[in-house]
Formats: C-alpha cells, sequence, structure tokens
C-alpha cells in the first residue's frame, strides 16, 4: 500500500491538529522510511519477481525488523513516546504512535501472507487484495479522497501555498502511484532501497504546506 498510508496522515490531523501533516506523514510511513536503510544495510532483504502478485514484482520475503507486527509496535511505541517527550501533546503522541501501527494493519490487507507478527518467527500474515488490480485500486484511491476531504474539513489555507502546495501534493503522490501500477519493475534492489529513501520529501513537503495551513476549531481539544 501507498496512497492508503498517507490518507491516514491527512485524516490524523483532525484528531491531532497541533501535530504538523508532516509529523504524520512520518508517522504513517515510519517503517517504509526504515525499510531502505535497512535494505542498504543488509539487515533486510527483497527479491524483484515479475508476477509475484498483480500489483508488485517485489518479494518481501525478509523484513522482520521493520514490517513484522512486534516490529511496528515497538516503532509504534517508540516514536509515539519519542514525540510526547519533545512535544509534551498527549493527544498527539498517541496519534502518531497509532499512525505508526496503521501502517502494518493496512499492508494486512493488501499484501501476499508476508508479514512475520515477530522476527525470527514462522507466522505470516497478509490478505493478499494485490492479486487484484481493480480492486486495489478502488480501496487505496477511496482511502486516500477520504483522508484527504478530512484533512480539507479540519484545516484551512493561510496562503495561496497552503492551498496549491496542498493540491499539488496530493496529485504528485497520485502521480507516483499509478506510475508504480503501471511502469515496468525497477532495475535492482540497490535502486529500490535507494529511491525508497525519496519518500523523505513527501514528509518535508508536508511540513511545508501545513505551515501555511491553521487548524479549525475541534471540541474536546487538549494537551
Amino acid at each position: 500500500m501507498f496512497i492508503g498510508h498517507y490518507a491516514v496522515a491527512f485524516a490524523a490531523k483532525r484528531a491531532a491538529p497541533k501535530t504538523s501533516l508532516g509529523t504524520l506523514f512520518m508517522s504513517a510511513q515510519f517503517v517504509d522510511l526504515l525499510w531502505p536503510v535497512f535494505l542498504l544495510s543488509g539487515l533486510e532483504h527483497v527479491r524483484i519477481e515479475p508476477g509475484n502478485t498483480v500489483v508488485t514484482p517485489l518479494n518481501f520475503y525478509d523484513y522482520p525488523i521493520s514490517h513484522s507486527l512486534i516490529g511496528a509496535a515497538g516503532w509504534s511505541m517508540a516514536l509515539g513516546f519519542l514525540y510526547f517527550l519533545i512535544s509534551k501533546y498527549k493527544r498527539g503522541a498517541w496519534v502518531v504512535g497509532l499512525c505508526v501501527i496503521s501502517h502494518w494493519l493496512l499492508d494486512a490487507i493488501v499484501h501476499r501472507p508476508d508479514l512475520p507478527l515477530a522476527p525470527g518467527g514462522n507466522i505470516y500474515i497478509g490478505l493478499g487484495l494485490w492479486n487484484s488490480l481493480i480492486g486495489t485500486v478502488i480501496v487505496e484511491t477511496g482511502l486516500f479522497v477520504i483522508g484527504l476531504a478530512l484533512y480539507l474539513r479540519s484545516t484551512a489555507a493561510k496562503d495561496r501555498i497552503g492551498k496549491y502546495g496542498l493540491w499539488s501534493l496530493a496529485a504528485f503522490l497520485l502521480l507516483i502511484y499509478f506510475a508504480n501500477l503501471f511502469g515496468p519493475p525497477p532495475p535492482s534492489e540497490h535502486a529500490i532501497a535507494i529511491v525508497a529513501n525519496a519518500s523523505w520529501l513527501f514528509v518535508l513537503w508536508a511540513y511545508w504546506v501545513d505551515r501555511h495551513r491553521s487548524s479549525k476549531p475541534v471540541d474536546n481539544e487538549s494537551a
């Protein structure tokens, strides 16, 4: 899943108005931001196998540190706690932590059974939505539209950057998503790791956009 994770980040702004969209982007994609680092270091591995699923040619056969349920839960608690130490914003810390663990839950819907429950274990989870191109597109784009709509209802643009910067970010995410769906397989595993690190640019873009938008009042908001 790709834009579905960003949908969670957009929607989460309503639950934690004081938390930047950039932080929410980082949280929702945190395990995928770690994954290319672990690939480059040799701690995790992936194979390019066209036909592995209808949607992706990648065989995620070894990523227990970033993508096991126990691993994701650990990263969730760590990032949520770190955010609380920095911000003292309790609600935001909970939302950040939940965004991190949401990544594994959404991946479990689309992946084939390759998501380990724990490092070193032999139980793998995955409902296999990636075996249906139409189903994948409907679910992911549906989530993305809902998440973006919630963000738009929760915030207002302060200026042209807040307006057009947001729409250009959303459009670019969709462009990347469909390019990955219908483009050729990546040339090498090393190239996957290098390109995947570019996801940090979306985090920075989201920080920039969110600085140019203001949060609308939300009932029962507290620090």
